[in-house]
Order: C-alpha cells, then structure tokens, then sequence
C-alpha cells in the first residue's frame, strides 16, 4: 500500500513538472520578445520597451483573450484584435489547456507525450506567425496558405503523438542534444536575414548547409548535391510555379 502511495505521489511530481515546463513554453516568445527588448536601455533595436511590453502581453493574456473569446460566442461585429492578443489565442492558450490537463493525465511514454506537445507548440506559432498572410484566392496559392497548411497538419500529428504518450507505455525521457536544434534554428535565422540581399539561390543553399551541421553523420558529398537540387527546386517552385515574389539572385546582381 505504501508504495502504491509513493508510487502515485512520484507521478503527480513528475506531471506537476511536464506541465510547468509546458506553461513555461506557453509564454516562451513573449519571454523572448521580452530578452530581445531589453536592448532598446541601451539604444539598441526598434522593438518595444520592456515596460510596454510586459504590459501589453499581460493585457492580451488577462483582458484580449478572454474578451475576444467571449465576443466570439455572442458573436456580432468581429473586433480588430492586435497580434499580441492573437498569439494568446492561437499559442499561448491552447499550450495552457495542455498543461492543466497534464496534471490530471497518467504518462507513459514521457518521450512521446512531451516531444508531441513541442510539435503542437512549433505549429500553433507557425499558425500565429502566417495569420497576417495573403490565403488562397481561387486556385491562386497566397503567401500564408503552405504554412497555415502544414501547421494544421502538424498540430494533428502532433497531438496524435502526445496521445500515444498517454495511451501506450514507452520510453523515459531521453537525454537531450542541442546541437541539432542549435544549427537547424541558426539555418532559419540565416535564410530570413539573407533572402532579400542575397536571394534564394545563396541564402538557401548557405542555409541547408548550415541544418547540416546539425550531425556529426553528416556526408559533405551528398549534403552539397541534395542542397544544390533542393535550392533549384525551389528557385523554381515559389517565384514561377506558385508567383510568390522571392529574389532568385543578390540585388546588386539584380541591379
């Protein structure tokens, strides 16, 4: 009997931990809005204060959301709702619910739970960052179709993998690499800083080669020759197959 009580006590710890890990993900993009603003002290960037900030996100999380969610079931005039209330709308909240129903949930595989609510979250924020968009018109492929797409495909198979967590027994939690997400998310933050002076063809290849680094299995020989077709590809696909308007090459070249 005492160990069936040490046994469910331990349990309620861990999930207690899973869900405010979970919460913690909930608020990661203010919080790092919040780092990147700090720079402003010190003449540094154009984005909001720290002060306005915490302000208008606490707003948006206590007074927009819940206001927006109410007029939306009494429905009536839709009112104009900033970006920081939508991304408690489409990010934050969703990954709060998650968190309180994970204190009430038996997890049996803590690797495929958590590693499913991380999908959901890089999903719900891909939704959030492609709201502002163009869609589709017709047949005519907008420039927020393909993500809002994908991350509602991503949103499901991910919730169907947090679901096998919760359903099937499977493996702890395993030990975490960051070397992985290190290159991969270096690669994003290279392909959107150098897409407009470089163009798609350097800033797309450079960018690959980058996510490549992410493992020490990787072969150069290969990586460089799916990297040059892949970006082909793509200097193909989105400015001339889809109209998206990409540089191909850099704008002094282009000049």
């Amino acid at each position: 009997m005492a160990h069936i009580v040490d046994q469910a006590a331990a349990s309620e710890i861990r999930n207690t931990r899973v869900a405010l890990g979970i919460c913690l993900l909930a608020i990661a993009p203010q919080i790092f809005e919040f780092i990147w603003s700090i720079g402003t002290l010190v003449g540094w960037g154009s984005a909001r204060s720290p002060t306005v900030l915490v302000t208008s996100h606490a707003a948006a999380l206590l007074v927009g959301a819940p206001a927006a969610l109410a007029g939306a079931f009494a429905g009536g005039t839709r009112p104009t709702i900033s970006q920081d209330t939508l991304l408690a709308l489409i990010y934050s909240y969703p990954l709060l619910a998650v968190a309180v129903l994970t204190t009430f949930m038996t997890i049996r595989s803590a690797q495929d739970y958590i590693g499913g609510i991380v999908l959901m979250a890089l999903a719900l924020f891909a939704l959030w960052a492609s709201n502002d968009l163009q869609g589709m018109n017709g047949f005519s492929f907008g420039a927020g179709t393909a993500p809002r797409m994908f991350g509602g495909l991503l949103v499901a198979l991910a919730a169907g993998i947090a679901l096998s967590g919760l359903l099937h027994d499977g493996p702890a939690l395993a030990h975490y690499s960051w070397r992985g997400p290190l290159f991969v998310m270096t690669s994003i933050l290279i392909f959107a800083l150098a897409i407009r002076p470089l163009g798609l063809l350097i800033s797309g290849l450079t960018s690959f080669l980058v996510a490549a680094l992410g493992t020490h299995e990787t072969r150069w020989r290969e990586t460089i020759i799916v990297g040059v077709v892949l970006t082909l590809g793509c200097a193909l696909l989105f400015p001339y197959v889809l109209g998206l308007p990409m540089p191909i090459v850099p704008r002094w070249l282009a000049q």
